[in-house]
C-alpha cells in the first residue's frame, strides 16, 4: 500500500512512501494517475477540487485549495491555505466516550509518602534563581560518587530566572520549581538560593507549603562560608535519604503519562499519534491518567477534544483555555495559525488544522476528566488537558511540573532533548528508527508498513511503558539529555 485514506469523507490521500510522477495509485476502489513525485508523509488529491473548495483530512478540513487542484496532483502549501481566524464560537456537543476497564497491570516503582509513587530514585538540585546556576551543577558533577544503590541518578535543573522578573513570569517561574522539588522521581531535593533573588527562600518555602526535612534540604550561598562544602554534605544526607527506598510492585493505575509531539510529520497522524492514543485508553481503562498539552496545537481541531469534555463546567474550562492561549498570541501582535514549522511542512504538514488534527489523535477517545492551568497538578483519573505551548523544553517541563512520571514524545523528524521526566521517544516512520537509533526508543512506522495494526503498535508500546516504569532507562536518558524550560511573558528587569 503506498498511500492511505484516513477518512472515507477525505479528498486528499497521504503518500506512506515516496511516489514517482506517473505511477499508478490506489485508495478503495479509486485508482489516481500521480501528476507529480509525492514525497512520504506528503498529501495527494484522490478527486479534483475546485479554487476555494475544502481540502479534507481525517475526515474534517484542514484548509482550502487556494487554485484549482486536478486530481493526483500533489496538495500541500504551494495550492491549500488555512481557514483559521483568531474568533471561534463554541458549542457543546458531548459525544460518548465509554471507558471499558480493562486488566490490572503493575510495575515496579517507588511507594512515596502520602500516597504519591514515584518511578525514578534520583537526587535533584534545584537553583531558585540562574545566578547559582554553575554551583548546581559543579555539585552535581563533584558528587556522582552518591549514585549507588538504589540511588539513580544526580540531576542540576539550571535555568536563567528567578530574578528580574514581575507579575505571571515571577509567579510562573516559583510554581514551576516548587512543582519539581515535589516531583515523586526525585528521591532528595536540595534547593539552592544566591540569598538577594526576587524569589527569596521564604516565598519558595511558603509555595512548597509543606515538605519532608529529611528530603528537601535547602542552601543559601551567600550565608554559607563554602557552599560547596556545605552542599556536599546536605547531598550526603539527602543521599542516604532516598537510597532507603527501593522498588516494590504497584498497580499501573498510579502512573500519571504526559503526551507530546514535536518535529513532526505527514504521518505523525497515521501513525505514532493514533497508536499513542491507543496507548492513552488503555492506560484510561486501567484506572490510570494521561496528560496532553501544547494549546496552539489544537487550534482547529479544538471540537474533537471539547465535545468529549465530561460535563459543561469541563467544556466551559477547556474553551477558555483555548481562547486565552488565542488572546496570548493576539496581544503579542502574532496570528494565531502562525504554524506549523519549516520542518513540519518539509514532512509534509500543510496547515495548523493539518497539524492539529493529527496532534489530538494523542488523545485517544477516553473522556475529558479535566482542564489544568499552566504547570497545575494532576488530581484526576483519566485524560486531562494541559495549558501550556507547543514549544517541546517548554512544554515537557509544564508535563513534569503537572507531575507526568513519563512523557511519550512522537517525532517524525528526531530529537535527542529530554525532560526531567524519562522522556520515551517515538517515531512515526521506520526510516527514523533506524537512522537515530540512538534516539528513539519505539517505533510506529510499522503500522504506516502493514506489519502491525495500531492497536497492535499500542500494546507493544504498554509494555514499553512498564518496562520503562520498572527502570528501562530511555535513549534520552543513557544519553544524558535533560533540561528544563519555563515559560515567559512579560518584563525582565
Amino acid at each position: 500500500m503506498k498511500i492511505i485514506r484516513i477518512h472515507e469523507l477525505d479528498n486528499v490521500a497521504v503518500a506512506l512512501e515516496d511516489i514517482r510522477s506517473g505511477e499508478t495509485v490506489e485508495a478503495g476502489d479509486l485508482k489516481i494517475s500521480v501528476m507529480q513525485d509525492i514525497p512520504r508523509g506528503h498529501k495527494l488529491a484522490l478527486t479534483a477540487i475546485a479554487d476555494g473548495e475544502a481540502v479534507v483530512k481525517y475526515g474534517y478540513r484542514i484548509g482550502c485549495a487556494t487554485k484549482d487542484i486536478p486530481a493526483g496532483a500533489h496538495v500541500h502549501t504551494h495550492n491549500v491555505k488555512t481557514t483559521l481566524s483568531g474568533e471561534a464560537q463554541y458549542i457543546y456537543e458531548p459525544v460518548s466516550s465509554p471507558v471499558c476497564k480493562a486488566a490490572k497491570r503493575t510495575f515496579m516503582g517507588y511507594r512515596r509518602t502520602k500516597g504519591k509513587v514515584g518511578i525514578r530514585n534520583e537526587l535533584w538540585i534545584i537553583p531558585t534563581v540562574g545566578c547559582v546556576n554553575s554551583i548546581a551543577q559543579r555539585l552535581a558533577k563533584e558528587n556522582q560518587e552518591l549514585v549507588k544503590g538504589s540511588v539513580e541518578g544526580l540531576y542540576a535543573w539550571t535555568h536563567p530566572f528567578g530574578c528580574s522578573q514581575l507579575g505571571d513570569d515571577h509567579e510562573t517561574t516559583k510554581k514551576v520549581l516548587a512543582a519539581l522539588v515535589q516531583h515523586p522521581n526525585a528521591g532528595g531535593v536540595l534547593v539552592l538560593s544566591l540569598g538577594c533573588e526576587n524569589l527569596t527562600s521564604q516565598q519558595f518555602k511558603e509555595a512548597l507549603r509543606e515538605w519532608n526535612g529529611d528530603r528537601v534540604k535547602f542552601l543559601t550561598c551567600q550565608e554559607s562560608e563554602d557552599e560547596t562544602a556545605e552542599g556536599k554534605r546536605l547531598l550526603r544526607e539527602l543521599a542516604e535519604y532516598a537510597g532507603s527506598f527501593s522498588r516494590e510492585e504497584i498497580d499501573a493505575s498510579e502512573l500519571i503519562i504526559g503526551m507530546k509531539c514535536g518535529g513532526s510529520d505527514g504521518l505523525s497522524g497515521i501513525t505514532a499519534n493514533p497508536v499513542v492514543g491507543r496507548f492513552s485508553d488503555r492506560m484510561i481503562a486501567m484506572g490510570g491518567s494521561t496528560v496532553l498539552t501544547e494549546v496552539p496545537e489544537m487550534f482547529g481541531a479544538e471540537s474533537v477534544l471539547f465535545n468529549r469534555c465530561v460535563d459543561a463546567e469541563t467544556f466551559d474550562r477547556a474553551v477558555s483555555m483555548v481562547d486565552n492561549f488565542k488572546q496570548y498570541f493576539i496581544s503579542h501582535g502574532q496570528v494565531v495559525y502562525e504554524n506549523p514549522s519549516p520542518g513540519n511542512k518539509a514532512g509534509g504538514i500543510t496547515t495548523l488544522e493539518d497539524k492539529s488534527l493529527g496532534c489530538v489523535q494523542k488523545g485517544g477517545s477516553a473522556p475529558v476528566v479535566d482542564v489544568l492551568e499552566y504547570a497545575e497538578p494532576v488530581t484526576r483519573k483519566g485524560l486531562s488537558l494541559l495549558s501550556g505551548p507547543g514549544n517541546d523544553m517548554v512544554s515537557t517541563t509544564d508535563l513534569t511540573a503537572a507531575g507526568a512520571h513519563m512523557i511519550l514524545f512522537t517525532t517524525g523528524r528526531g530529537t535527542p532533548f529530554g525532560a526531567p521526566a524519562p522522556t520515551v521517544k517515538i517515531s512515526t516512520n521506520t526510516a527514523l528508527f533506524e537512522k537515530k537509533g540512538s534516539w528513539i526508543d519505539f517505533n510506529a512506522g510499522t503500522v504506516a508498513e502493514g506489519i502491525e495494526s495500531t492497536d497492535e503498535a499500542a500494546d507493544r508500546l504498554l509494555e514499553l511503558v512498564l518496562e520503562t516504569a520498572s527502570g528501562r532507562r530511555t535513549r534520552q536518558e543513557e544519553g544524558d539529555c535533560r533540561e528544563i524550560s519555563i515559560f515567559k511573558d512579560g518584563v525582565t528587569l
